[in-house]
């Protein structure tokens, strides 16, 4: 059977820390699976608070919608860990770009989770695609 490979940058943009809550665990007794996207969902709004913009506004009233995601699952997760969260960008084109989430465990530094979701750059109002704006561009590091 094919496995999916996520590619990791070469450097990261931004880093935040998560610890795995009660409501994160499954029947297993570790952090479920569909919880990941989530810390990955989280991840991606502490960016862009960080930089003062959030998916509705990434610049020039452009927000961002998610086209696809894929995780790729390294080890457990059980509550109370705590974990590191490093953000990259990649394959950024005109509409869009790839954000890349390398999960670890603080405590032990081992990866839980590598994760891709695929962003484009949407106008809300007209709701169509849009071009990136040169402000997040520079943001994302890709100017």
């Amino acid at each position: 059977m094919a496995r999916i490979k996520i590619d990791l940058p070469e450097k990261y943009i931004f880093e935040t820390e998560l610890v795995a809550q009660v409501g994160d665990l499954n029947y297993g007794g570790h952090v479920g699976n569909d919880r990941f996207l989530l810390y990955a969902h989280e991840t991606r709004v502490r960016f862009l608070q960080a930089n003062d913009l959030s998916e509705l506004s990434v610049g020039d009233n452009i927000g961002l919608i998610m086209t696809d995601s894929a995780v790729v699952y390294k080890a457990e997760v059980f509550l109370g860990d705590k974990l590191k969260v490093e953000l990259g960008v990649q394959d950024v084109s005109r509409i869009g770009f790839d954000l890349i989430y390398r999960i670890s465990n603080q405590e032990t530094g081992k990866e839980v989770a590598h994760i891709k979701t695929g962003m484009l750059c949407f106008d809300y109002e007209k709701r169509k695609m849009a071009m990136i704006p040169e402000s997040f561009k520079s943001i994302l590091g890709t100017i």
